[in-house]
């Protein structure tokens, strides 16, 4: 077993086209469990064993669906060359298929078989491990890459910005859909033309406006949870990131999946150099047009410009113009949404619909009293103070 072990170790040294996963912390122990039989140290294959396990368990306790998993979200040449439908040579998918073969045969290698060749007669774990076809499972997901994407947008669907580079949320807000009671014409709006950005057809820029607390940010964070399985994928960007904006665009124009830039809360002084940026992503310059991407904003402001009466009383000779340019912002969307505070009834409906969902016993009598009397002291009606409300009730209970 100790040359099959041996085996296995040069045909992990010898990947070309999966090379980066074996800077994975697990697959480098794995390397030195194999090395570890090169000699007959007991106590250094104990440890090379342990470490091994250690750092899988950290991760999955099955060995298949991990090194399964490594290579599907692998970002390679093969898969980069299949993502932007260039040519492949020969000799690269004969590299392909070698390399496949040969990682299922090490995902294969069970604890028993190793704990064999170890003079040991105490406890070593165990790691469980999977029948799986990788050629036929690499193969699936590159047919369907417009749907798992690659690298980090395989692994991972909510980003966001940080130092000009894109940074994946690991544990991104879960919200649903189904979890949302109220502004359903809105939000159809919205998931009409996320379809039709998934699907490949004109999708138009979004504005959602509103009262706070009405759901705005939320109901677009919910889409994006709804459709991920669909290859949709969204990255947040701050309003002092715009200008990163075209660089962000160039950069992902080419990949397979579908894209929200997600700017909350948008607003801006009449100075606001930001101002400009955004006009001209807007506008469709050269560098910043995609046919996978779609920009969604957010607004308190219907017109995104912070007013003052001394703006428009100013001695600006060209004062109406200045002023039309401002406001003019928002059209430049080509969907334009608003997210009204509800009245009375609608703000109760919603407070009902969530003491459903979330199984609140209460009376619809008591719940309304209550209601109401939490949304007076909380400065108004909103989707917001609706749920806060529902979870003050189950946290009382």
């Amino acid at each position: 077993m100790k040359s099959e072990l041996y085996e296995l170790q040069c045909k992990l040294n010898s990947l070309v086209i999966f090379r980066d996963i074996l800077s994975c912390k697990t697959m480098q122990s794995l390397e030195r469990l194999f090395e570890s039989f090169s000699n007959h140290d007991t106590a250094e294959q104990i440890k090379a064993y342990s470490d091994f396990v250690s750092n899988l368990y950290r991760h999955h306790n099955n060995l298949s669906s991990y090194i399964l998993t490594l290579i599907l979200e692998d970002e390679n040449i093969y898969m980069i060359r299949k993502a932007h439908k260039l040519e492949i040579s020969d000799k690269m998918h004969e590299c392909l298929l070698s390399e496949l073969s040969s990682l299922q045969e090490i995902a294969g290698l069970t604890s028993e078989e190793v704990r064999n060749n170890i003079k040991y007669d105490g406890f070593l774990p165990d790691w469980d491990n999977s029948s799986y076809d990788f050629r036929e499972e690499y193969k699936h997901r590159v047919d369907n890459i417009d749907r798992y994407g690659y690298g980090i947008y395989a692994k991972y669907y909510m980003f966001i910005v940080k130092d000009g580079n894109i940074i994946p949320v690991k544990y991104p807000d879960e919200i649903k859909l189904s979890e949302f009671i109220g502004y359903e014409q809105q939000r159809k709006m919205i998931i009409d033309n996320t379809l039709a950005l998934i699907k490949g057809k004109p999708a138009m820029n979004v504005l959602l406006t509103g009262d706070a607390g009405t759901g705005k940010s939320s109901s677009i964070k919910a889409i994006a949870n709804e459709y991920r399985d669909m290859g949709l994928r969204i990255i947040e960007i701050r309003k002092d990131q715009l200008r990163e904006i075209p660089v962000i665009i160039d950069n992902l124009s080419k990949n397979p999946l579908k894209f929200i830039l997600f700017i909350d809360d948008l607003s801006f002084a009449k100075d606001d150099d930001n101002f400009g940026a955004l006009k001209a992503i807007l506008e469709g310059s050269v560098s910043a047009r995609a046919n996978n991407i779609a920009i969604y904003a957010t607004s308190n402001r219907r017109h995104l410009v912070k007013e003052s009466f001394s703006d428009r009383d100013g001695d600006d000779i060209h004062r109406n113009d200045t002023i039309q340019e401002l406001i003019s912002l928002s059209e430049r969307f080509g969907l334009r949404i608003t997210f009204s505070r509800p009245g009375k009834y609608e703000y109760l409906d919603i407070v009902k619909g969530l003491a459903q969902i979330k199984g609140l016993a209460m009376t619809e009598e008591q719940l309304e009293t209550e209601a109401e009397r939490f949304a007076i002291g909380r400065s108004g009606r909103s989707a917001r103070a609706a749920k806060q409300f529902i979870d003050k009730m189950l946290s009382a209970n």
